[in-house]
């Protein structure tokens, strides 16, 4: 038998196996992609994906394949890629993890502050809180419902996580701005790769952030150690 049947028949050589370091290289342009459509409110085309990552179109059409194979990606009616609900999916199967994970944390700050925890993330452009925890011991407390929205730049929470955008881990805080008689210390959850948070507290009387504040710094730390 010559080469050419031992090798099928073809006479092609044989395909040049993927390195260890070739499938690393494409999976971090494929996380980077997703990272550029998300930040790209009004989605990307493929040519403007393949210049921000540096790589050539016919590169960029193997990823998006990929991606959108799995529902990590779309495309528009106008052909621009954009998220695909199959991040939601992950992003629910991650949340009761997040929350479980500061949940000692908030634990602790209720109780010390004497008013009502909360961690909040960003999703959608919105903060919505992902866990809450009110104290054990107060007569009365703010009533805070998980799942709650509200916008960025309105109250403590939002605010802090802007605050975090820009480096600064200093706690805000916030007077009737998402409900009348309600008062927010919040500070920035850091260090998390992935994640926009904040942990603060709310309550219906003010709060004195050089007490509080403190407090509140010490659960974002403890958060951010608890999910790093």
């Amino acid at each position: 038998m010559d080469a050419t049947a031992r090798s099928g028949g073809s006479g092609d050589p044989p395909a040049k196996p993927t390195t260890p370091a070739e499938t690393s290289q494409t999976l971090d342009r494929g996380l980077r992609l997703l990272h550029l459509v998300a930040d790209a409110s009004g989605g990307l085309t493929v040519t403007e994906a393949a210049n921000r990552l540096g790589v050539g179109r016919a590169a960029v059409y193997r990823l998006v394949s990929a991606l959108t194979g799995h529902g990590m990606l779309r495309r528009d009616g106008d052909g621009r890629l954009r998220l695909g609900a199959g991040l939601l999916h992950l992003a629910r199967r991650a949340q009761p993890l997040l929350a479980e994970g500061a949940l000692p944390a908030l634990r602790r700050l209720a109780e010390q502050a004497g008013a009502t925890a909360h961690l909040t993330v960003v999703e959608g452009g919105e903060g919505v809180a992902l866990a809450v925890v009110e104290p054990s011991w107060t007569s009365f407390h703010v009533a805070y419902r998980s799942g709650a929205r509200h916008p960025l730049d309105r109250g403590a929470a939002g605010r802090a996580i802007l605050a975090g955008r820009a480096g600064a881990a200093e706690p805000v805080s916030s007077s009737g701005e998402l409900q009348a008689g309600a008062y927010g210390v919040a500070a920035p959850v850091l260090g998390v790769p992935g994640l926009e948070a904040s942990v603060g507290v709310v309550a219906l009387a003010p709060l004195d952030v050089d007490t509080i504040g403190p407090q509140v710094l010490a659960a974002a730390r403890a958060i951010s150690t608890a999910l790093s």
